[in-house]
């Protein structure tokens, strides 16, 4: 099983790496989003994830979007974990080109898998996303993909290597008509202070059908 979800992601890497430079942006912004990802470790077999985003249309100030997820994850083994969230969403989006904006509120569950694998010293990781998406009267549905690598910049003796490089793409197909989403593209660099905290200061271009936004992200990792 593991080993057929693998070669279906590598056959998807060029795809989805290349995808990106064929969209032609009409509008590309650039926004600031503060993130933060908790694992609480409750054995070897459970956890439960907690995130909370804040994102901005521009430095910071301007609200875009606020989302909050949680879900309860359970290891299959020590690299493969399956997890059922919830999020809620709220949005702030500009009507057209005047100063109004319009709140939107979205509930969201999900299922995904996640699995990780070492090439070398790099390390990959794939989730597989399913959403089922309540935003005000209308119900959703949508398939993510992300492919994930950690570089290691740094050697040492002790087998620590807490300066990294961080490069990511995700792609998001919609279930109806209109399949393509968007897709994202991030790269960053990371500090791992410790096994339970690491930062990162990277950035992501979202691309959508006929624009892209430009993010500064500010991303923590904690482990409780």
């Amino acid at each position: 099983m593991f080993k057929t979800f693998k070669t279906v992601s590598f056959l998807l890497v060029i795809s989805l790496f290349i995808f990106p430079s064929e969209l032609k942006a009409q509008d590309s912004n650039l926004g600031n989003w503060l993130i933060y990802i908790g694992n609480k470790k409750l054995n070897n077999k459970w956890n439960i994830h907690n995130e909370i985003q804040y994102r901005n249309y521009n430095g910071i100030g301007d609200l875009e979007q606020l989302l909050l997820r949680t879900g309860l994850g359970y290891n299959i083994t020590e690299k493969s974990n399956i997890l059922l969230g919830y999020g809620y969403i709220l949005s702030e989006n500009y009507l057209d080109d005047t100063d109004d904006k319009t709140s939107v509120n979205e509930h969201r569950i999900f299922q995904q898998f996640t699995t990780k694998q070492n090439v070398g010293k790099v390390g990959l990781s794939h989730r597989y996303r399913f959403e089922q998406r309540f935003v005000e009267d209308d119900f959703k549905m949508r398939l993510r993909y992300f492919l994930g690598l950690n570089i290691p910049l740094q050697y040492r003796e002790e087998g620590k290597n807490p300066l990294y490089l961080s490069i990511y793409n995700e792609i998001f197909l919609n279930t109806e008509s209109s399949v393509f989403d968007r897709n994202r593209v991030y790269g960053g660099l990371g500090y791992k202070f410790s096994k339970n905290l690491r930062l990162e200061l990277g950035y992501m271009n979202q691309f959508f059908k006929t624009s892209s936004r430009d993010q500064i992200n500010v991303i923590a990792f904690v482990n409780f």
